[in-house]
């Protein structure tokens, strides 16, 4: 599992151990639940004593805000910068691209996010999620859209996430289903969009 060589500049960022600690701590979670995986297991899987994990997180929870944190800065930023630019068609496609990579990227912890809702749900991350997808809405919607421009803005998103999920059982390429799935979410922004400027 530990796919140094391919991406090893993706996994330098803030110090290794820490990296080491979320990746082993979200593959145990995804195998037996949040629930039911403890500290102790996750050092142990790791071959670290208790203490050298506890350096690091003091809790679970610490460790899956971690991981939430670091998974989902890509599309912190892009948020921002989405927010920086004009409104223009370019801008929304632009962000639809971006976002589609930075799902990708966070692909492990939404696999987890799906596999234990009521975790999610106690834990703050639930409430953030929700506020960056009304941010992102925002960003690809005009304000004064009609409310079928604006199903289709929110179905371009809901399309991007279920897309992850949905399409998993049906043969072919991660990459073409990623792609397949990004210009369905593009055509529906560009209609919402030229339903917007007709109005």
């Amino acid at each position: 599992m530990g796919g140094t060589t391919m991406d090893g500049t993706k996994r330098q960022r803030r110090g290794d151990t820490r990296q080491r600690i979320q990746d082993v701590a979200l593959e145990l979670f995804a195998e037996q639940g949040y629930e039911k995986t403890s500290l102790r297991e996750i050092a142990e899987r790791l071959d670290v004593t208790k203490a050298a994990l506890y350096y690091h997180f003091k809790t679970k929870e610490e460790i899956l805000v971690g991981i939430f944190e670091d998974l989902t800065r890509p599309m912190d930023e892009l948020i921002e910068w989405g927010k920086s630019q004009p409104h223009s068609l370019e801008t929304k496609q632009e962000v639809l691209r971006r976002y589609s990579e930075a799902l990708t990227g966070a692909a492990p912890l939404f696999r987890f996010m799906q596999e234990n809702q009521a975790t999610v749900r106690e834990l703050s991350i639930g409430n953030q999620f929700k506020d960056r997808m009304l941010e992102m809405r925002d960003i690809i919607r005009d304000p004064d859209a009609s409310l079928t421009d604006q199903v289709r803005c929110v179905s371009a998103l809901f399309s991007m996430h279920a897309g992850m999920f949905a399409l998993q059982e049906v043969e072919g390429d991660p990459e073409d289903k990623r792609k397949a799935v990004l210009e369905v979410a593009i055509d529906l922004v560009t209609q919402a969009h030229s339903g917007a400027q007709a109005s």
